[in-house]
C-alpha cells in the first residue's frame, strides 16, 4: 500500500508518501506546498489542489489520509483550514484515491504513543520510524505521521474514517 498523508493548511500543506504494511514501512517522498499569504483564498486553494495533483501524478499513491480539523477557538482559522482540507480531499478523490481522516490526537498517539505530543516529538519519531537521515520539515513530518497512522489503522477493519 502506498499512502499519501496530507497535513492541510492554507499557507503550508505538508504531504508525505510511505509504502508498506504493518511494521515494514519505507519513506518514499515528502514536501510542502506553499501559497502566498497575499493571494486571495481561492487562488491559494487552487495552488493546494494543483500541487497535490502533481504529487499524485508523480508518486502514484493508492490511498490518501488527511488530518481532520481540530477544535479551534479562532473560527476564521478553522474555516480556512476546512477549505484547505476540502481542496486536498477533492484532489485525492478526483484522482480515484480512497480518502481517510484522522484526528490529530489519533495521529500523535499512533506515531509517538502520546496524543498530546509536541511537533518536535512527532518529527523525531517519524524520522526514526522511517529511518530518515534528516528530519522532514514540520508540515511534511506531520503529513508523514498521518500516512503512518493510516497504515497502522488499516490493519484493523473499521478503524479510520472514510471521507
Amino acid at each position: 500500500m502506498r499512502t499519501l498523508g496530507i497535513d492541510p493548511g492554507t499557507s503550508a500543506t505538508g504531504w508525505g508518501i510511505v509504502e508498506g504494511e504493518g511494521n515494514r514501512v519505507i519513506h518514499v517522498a515528502h514536501g510542502t506546498i506553499r501559497t502566498r499569504a497575499d493571494d486571495p483564498l481561492p487562488r491559494r486553494l487552487l495552488g493546494i489542489f494543483e500541487g497535490l495533483n502533481q504529487v499524485i501524478a508523480e508518486h502514484h499513491p493508492t490511498v490518501a489520509a488527511v488530518e481532520d480539523i481540530f477544535v479551534s477557538r479562532n473560527v476564521q482559522s478553522a474555516l480556512k483550514l476546512g477549505h484547505a482540507r476540502g481542496a486536498a480531499i477533492i484532489a485525492a478523490g478526483l484522482n480515484g484515491l480512497p480518502v481517510f481522516e484522522y484526528a490529530a490526537l489519533v495521529v500523535k498517539k499512533s506515531v509517538v504513543g502520546y496524543g498530546r505530543a509536541e511537533k518536535p516529538q512527532v518529527q523525531a519519531m517519524v524520522r526514526m520510524l522511517l529511518a530518515m537521515g534528516d528530519a522532514a520539515p514540520r508540515d511534511a513530518a506531520d503529513a508523514l505521521a498521518v500516512a503512518l497512522c493510516h497504515i497502522h489503522h488499516a490493519q484493523t477493519p473499521g478503524r479510520g474514517r472514510a471521507a
